[in-house]
């Protein structure tokens, strides 16, 4: 049996023995496409919350920090549809709420995928001092796999919180990483004409150039992370 046959049998053994952590990763795979659906159906309705009042901006970070921490939409479109709808009297509100959501995620990432790394170091001893090594200093594959656009924000929350990865050390280099993707939904919101012509914007070669740069830059970070930790 190859190795890459052997780490996929762990885990199925593994998602076998808890389904609890299989429901969660098909939810964080699943449910932010299905929130994107809903929230464009219903984009006129977000533009009625209203930004008057302390209360009010309170509520709005609660509500990002819920939405986003439990995967139910993602944090492009949130930043989007922030920008759009609120401007920058929003940007305190969604900044905030996505500091939040990470420890929402975290958190359930942490207690849906228990006894993750024992399973694997059990099943694959000689992986152990290679993972560990690479999670020791993890600076680099935090900000990396945060600024790389094809990881998503759910996904790497699961992923941080089954390698066991300080939370502390999520949120300090976490934020910076993903910040670009961050403004620049936030900026196309801003300055678009309605909400669907934001959307589409983010279509524009001009911004599929720039998500094609920050892959680049993450796929070159986390290359030489790996590369780094190994020597």
């Amino acid at each position: 049996m190859t190795k890459k046959d052997s780490i996929f049998k762990t885990l199925r053994e593994y998602f076998r023995d808890h389904p609890s952590a299989a429901f969660g990763w098909i939810w964080v795979m699943v449910m932010p496409a299905i929130g994107s659906l809903v929230l464009v159906s219903n984009a006129g309705l977000t533009g009625n919350f209203p930004l008057d009042l302390v209360f009010h901006h309170i509520l709005f970070t609660g509500l990002i920090a819920l939405l986003l921490g439990f995967a139910l939409l993602p944090t492009t479109l949130t930043a989007l549809a922030t920008g759009y709808f609120f401007g920058w009297i929003g940007f305190p509100g969604l900044f905030l709420g996505y500091l939040f959501a990470n420890v929402i995620g975290y958190v359930l990432g942490k207690v849906l995928n228990t006894n993750f790394l024992g399973l694997l170091y059990q099943r694959k001893p000689e992986i152990r001092q290679a993972i560990e090594s690479r999670i020791e200093r993890p600076q680099s594959l935090i900000f990396f796999i945060r600024i790389s656009p094809v990881i998503p924000f759910a996904i790497s929350n699961f992923l941080f919180a089954s390698l066991k990865i300080d939370l502390k050390k999520v949120l300090l280099f976490g934020i910076p990483g993903m910040l670009p993707r961050t403004l620049i939904a936030f900026g196309t919101g801003l300055l678009a004409s309605s909400f669907m012509d934001a959307k589409k914007a983010m279509n524009d070669p001009i911004q599929l150039g720039i998500l094609a740069f920050l892959f680049i830059v993450s796929f070159w970070g986390l290359y030489r992370s790996w590369k780094t930790s190994k020597a």
